[in-house]
């Protein structure tokens, strides 16, 4: 079996140490260029590094094992690998033929931005970017912001949490519609409702173990949106441990629902977060790429 390493930030070609052991793999570093040059790839990192290579990953269609080693692990934690010893007992399993490589949906975010950047006044297709956890706009995205700009270390440490402490007394509400749209052809649409958070998951966690899709599925084929109203600094210092647990959902606050396809507008441009990276701003277009992804992961 030929096998390709990737790398992310603050990890380094010892962590691959363990995998070579005993195993007759042969490795090489970096992203293969086409599908024949290796017959899986791991990826050394985060939420963060596996984002920023999925669309490589989707074009390359090549089984994909996530070994957490990042700031954020989100995506791994979905995957039920909550530790280095956890992914090396995958891979292992892998290499003997135990177990078999899993298809799963994708997250797909499309900007009218891009489409008229591409060509002023000329409709053209619009530039899909994947994430693999949860997309969000609101009170996520000004706490996502605020963790990139910590240390490496201090986000590895609950950077999240740590960043949206002050973001709880300022409440940013804002002007939002969401439409959305489920497979045979109904749509809910709604006038723009002052929002303070929506959430857009492939995944039940995002923000270091944060679950806030608790009935998401990776191979639903469908987006779990988290809507989040305005509320008082009290009612969200409340609310806020209980989202590590899926409780959220008990607030007559939140609100939740499943759909194939959402389109969010506001009255002034929100920036989009995916995956804790910033991705463009609004309008945009949500949906979701059913079994765009191949891991490798034991059966859920």
């Amino acid at each position: 079996m030929r096998a390709a390493a990737i790398f992310g930030l603050g990890t380094s070609s010892s962590g691959l140490q363990p995998f070579r052991a005993k195993s007759a793999t042969t490795w090489t570093e970096g992203l293969p260029v086409s599908s024949s040059d290796a017959d899986a790839v791991v990826i050394f990192g985060g939420d963060g590094t596996f984002h920023r290579h999925l669309p490589a990953l989707v074009r390359l269609q090549l089984p994909v094992l996530v070994v957490p080693s990042g700031s954020g692990n989100d995506f791994a934690r979905a995957l039920k690998l909550r530790t280095v010893r956890d992914s090396l007992r995958v891979w292992r399993a892998f290499e003997s033929g135990k177990i078999q490589v899993r298809a799963i949906d994708l997250g797909v975010i499309r900007s009218a931005a891009d489409s008229e950047a591409a060509a002023p006044g000329i409709p053209g297709p619009k530039i899909e970017r994947y994430f693999c956890c949860v997309a969000g706009c609101g009170l996520d995205s000004v706490t996502a912001r605020r963790a990139n700009q910590m240390p490496r270390w201090l986000r590895r440490h609950g950077g999240y949490a740590l960043a949206l402490a002050p973001a709880l007394f300022e409440l940013p509400a804002y002007p939002m519609r969401i439409t959305s749209w489920n497979g045979s052809g109904e749509h809910r649409e709604e006038k723009p409702r002052l929002t303070l958070l929506a959430a857009f998951a492939n995944t039940q966690f995002y923000g270091d173990g944060m679950r806030i899709a608790p009935q998401a599925d990776m191979a639903d084929g469908q987006l779990d949106i988290c809507r989040i109203s305005t509320m008082n600094p009290f009612e969200l210092f409340c609310m806020f441990p209980t989202v590590y647990f899926g409780r959220h959902l008990l607030s007559p606050k939140v609100e939740y629902s499943k759909a194939d396809q959402a389109r969010v507008e506001s009255e002034m441009p929100l920036e989009i977060y995916a995956d804790g990276e910033f991705v463009c701003e609004t309008p945009v277009e949500i949906s979701v790429a059913a079994g765009a992804l191949r891991v490798i992961a034991e059966p859920s």
